[in-house]
């Protein structure tokens, strides 16, 4: 049977430049091959202006440069990976989306050619993290850390197993320890309308979720008794609370979450905000992936 590849969306900018790092090195980590692709439009221009195929042979020159380029990155970075570049006609949000449907992860950079200064997350990335078939993991931030602990973002849906199975992988491949984020309200007396939730002292509440919380990680800890762990339990938002521990993490694990007949296609508000916010690469795992 084919090895799944990781694939790895390129442009030539510094973001997908990083994205192809953090690629090519996962791809070592998981023993697979590397899959380079640079997606160029040129219908668009083409079809305004009767130049014959001078365009798209230009285009496709530079296009070639730019995959040329990645593949030698790709190997300098991660020595001994197996990495193929193609470069290939059409929209890269589509191209890529179709590349999901057979790969065992996609990585995208956060910005592309595209986007505009100002933006935190390209639409490209954006939709690909939200519709892709597989796990997808936008690179942003400190891309290269080496340090710091693989975040997990824990809640009690059915996802969760799946995103603490991802991140206890994660961990294990990296040598460093795991931190099992949980955000949660708590109930509050209705005297304490108005207080600040993250500054209620509900002892009782908190014992009850870290039992829960504990009984969750407890499966993953026996199959990965090297991997360090460490738990936070916070009433402040999953949002806000992700993005804070980002900053020190080297890899942030959320799941998919969705409604109704789209559920496949959504990622919560939570997510969305991390990944217009982290500070390092966020992997969003797809529910029903399987190692």
């Amino acid at each position: 049977m084919r090895t799944q590849a990781i694939v790895v969306g390129t442009d030539g900018t510094q973001w997908s430049a990083a994205a192809v790092d953090w690629a090519a090195r996962e791809a070592r980590r998981r023993h697979r091959p590397l899959r380079i692709v640079y997606a160029f439009d040129w219908d668009w221009h083409e079809s305004r202006y009767d130049i014959g195929s001078e365009y798209i042979d230009v285009t496709r020159e530079l296009a070639e440069a730019v995959t040329a380029d990645a593949a030698r990155r790709a190997r300098e970075v991660a020595p001994g990976v197996t990495a193929v570049a193609q470069a290939v006609t059409g929209r890269a949000g589509a191209e890529l989306l179709a590349e999901s449907r057979e790969a065992a992860l996609l990585v995208v950079g956060s910005r592309g050619r595209g986007g505009f200064a100002g933006l935190l997350l390209g639409s490209v990335s954006q939709h690909l993290a939200t519709h892709a078939a597989c796990p997808v993991v936008v690179v942003r931030g400190r891309h290269d850390a080496i340090g710091g602990p693989v975040v997990a973002g824990v809640d009690d849906s059915a996802a969760a197993d799946h995103v603490l199975e991802t991140a206890f992988d994660a961990a294990a491949a990296r040598g460093c320890a795991l931190l099992a984020l949980r955000a949660y309200l708590p109930a509050v007396p209705l005297w304490l309308t108005g207080v600040p939730i993250a500054g209620v002292d509900t002892p009782e509440q908190d014992a009850a979720e870290r039992v829960l919380l504990d009984e969750q990680l407890a499966p993953w800890r026996a199959k990965y008794p090297d991997v360090p762990v460490g738990v936070v339990l916070t009433h402040e938002s999953a949002a806000a609370a992700l993005v804070a521990a980002s900053h020190d993490a080297q890899l942030v694990v959320v799941g998919s979450r969705g409604h109704g007949v789209v559920a496949a296609t959504l990622v919560g508000s939570a997510g969305l905000h991390l990944l217009h916010h982290a500070h390092c690469p966020v992997h969003i795992v797809r529910q029903g992936e399987r190692r």
